[in-house]
């Protein structure tokens, strides 16, 4: 009897202990899983499907948020004078990577704050030219990352936009001020407009203000079609410009397909969610083991087209059959 007492007492020992030790293991987990702390320049809501590409990257890598990563999500909604700060917050946090993923500000705030922990960026312009690395084969230090055609496809916006107004012969030039590429971005397209034979006239804006005044100037000068040039500024204001070009009855190009989807006539870009995806899977190879000094620089080539034919026929526009053929999307 006294045995099977024993036996008992045993068995409820042994069974707390098996309850007891999953507990510390998850607890272990958690403390071990790596961080990747994620810088953006733009707004969160603006954001899912390009969130979802770069989570998918991270999945070629062998990385699920939650399960074996955690991410460390830092928005500046178009502020750049926040993003130092952000940047300094993710280091003192000691993440296991910083990942910039939209547009150069955020990929030289994060430089300054550290020469240490690796840095991925996800940019539409020269790292070579901004300092960011020494080469693209080559990058040194600790950062390297993802490039993508956009701030030099301005001409091309230009040209394609002109191709869908052949008659207008004046065209406006939408910019931020505060954009470290205004100067190289403005430059591009007048020599283009030059080349085309046609009148540009460049326009700030960097605040809600200036874009209702810009669109107010818009109508004064009589413009047959308006460029918008890359920013962030601009990226989470798509739907708002796509509503005025529609309001003003102006024909407009932008660089995502966002803004034809809110009803804006045309987009001419480099793949966003493609870089998205690549950014990701250099984020994981850096988790792997991989240092940012051993990754060239990738530059993702994709470039897409699309059209709102909805849009160019309430404009009274035909589209020529040679641009609908290019276009990766025609949305009817």
């Amino acid at each position: 009897m006294a045995a099977h007492i024993c036996r008992r007492k045993f068995l409820a020992t042994l069974s707390g202990a098996v309850v007891a030790v999953p507990l510390p293991a998850r607890a272990q987990q958690q403390l071990t899983m790596p961080v990747i702390g994620l810088i953006d320049s733009d707004a969160p809501e603006t954001h899912a499907s390009l969130l979802r590409a770069f989570r998918q990257g991270l999945k070629e890598a062998g990385y699920v948020e939650g399960r074996n990563v955690g991410i460390e999500y830092r928005w500046s909604d178009g502020q750049y004078d926040r993003l130092p700060q952000l940047a300094a917050d993710l280091v003192r946090r000691q993440v296991a990577v910083i990942t910039t993923i939209d547009g150069s500000s955020s990929a030289l705030a994060a430089k300054a704050a550290t020469n240490t922990l690796p840095i991925i960026f996800r940019i539409g312009a020269d790292p070579v030219a901004l300092g960011l690395v020494a080469s693209m084969n080559r990058p040194s230090g600790n950062l390297t990352g993802v490039t993508s055609l956009t701030v030099e496809l301005g001409p091309k916006r230009l040209e394609a936009l002109h191709e869908l107004v052949p008659t207008a012969a004046v065209f406006a030039f939408l910019v931020n001020p505060s954009s470290p590429f205004v100067e190289t971005m403005s430059k591009e397209l007048l020599a283009s407009a030059k080349t085309l034979g046609l009148r540009i006239h460049i326009l700030d804006a960097s605040n809600e203000s200036d874009i209702n005044s810009a669109f107010e100037t818009v109508l004064k000068l009589g413009v047959g079609g308006l460029v918008i040039g890359s920013d962030v500024f601009f990226n989470s204001r798509s739907a708002e410009l796509a509503a005025l070009t529609i309001r003003h009855a102006l024909p407009a190009a932008y660089q995502y397909r966002e803004f034809v989807a809110a009803g804006g006539l045309m987009s001419y870009g480099g793949s966003v969610e493609d870089s998205y995806r690549l950014a990701g899977a250099y984020t994981g190879r850096i988790l792997n083991g991989e240092k940012p000094a051993d990754l060239p620089v990738q530059q993702s080539t994709k470039v897409e087209l699309f059209i709102n034919l909805r849009t160019a026929k309430a404009l009274g526009i035909s589209v020529p059959l040679s641009l609908l053929g290019r276009a990766d999307e025609v949305i009817e």
